[in-house]
């Protein structure tokens, strides 16, 4: 009878270090998630990980390129007088971070993990707006060199039905 409660109990042991073994593999293979960027407008608000993220590291610009293309992306309707509130997580605001609008600068590069932009901005021609879209993104900066981009988050902002 100890026989057999014996064998039992190893292969219960076997089965769950397999178990263990299996699921250190498993999470081996995957990847950290990007560093999140949001973005609210009045009580509407997006969450995205990164369009492009290379843990931290320079990417390059064909990459980005393609990144700032990238249709499916989160979008918010946006008032002329609403406030558009950019919030980036702690790991980005750290290497510092710019608003592009369009593909380019729209602020001076900000340490802090919170921005506000008027929403009037967004469809003014004078910062390079066309139409009733644009595509904003969050740009990380490489933290020895700003020129470098580490990580790219692009959002559409729609003009809202005061338009």
């Amino acid at each position: 009878m100890t026989t057999m409660h014996s064998a039992a109990r190893r292969r219960r042991a076997v089965a769950a270090a397999g178990a263990v073994s299996a699921g250190l593999l498993a999470l081996s293979a995957c990847d950290a998630p990007s560093p999140v960027a949001t973005v609210t407008v009045n009580t509407d608000t997006v969450h995205s990980e990164a369009s492009c993220w290379n843990d931290g590291k320079a990417i390059g610009s064909e990459e980005l390129t393609s990144c700032l293309q990238d249709k499916d992306v989160p979008t918010l309707k946006v008032n002329q007088d609403e406030t558009v509130r950019f919030g980036v997580d702690q790991e980005i605001a750290d290497s510092r971070w710019v608003i592009l609008m369009n593909g380019r600068p729209l602020v001076e590069d900000s340490g802090r993990t919170y921005r506000t932009i008027p929403g009037s901005v967004f469809f003014s021609s004078q910062y390079g707006a066309q139409g009733n879209s644009t595509v904003v993104a969050i740009q990380a900066l490489d933290e020895d060199d700003k020129a470098k981009t580490t990580g790219l988050w692009t959002f559409k902002l729609k003009r809202g039905d005061d338009a």
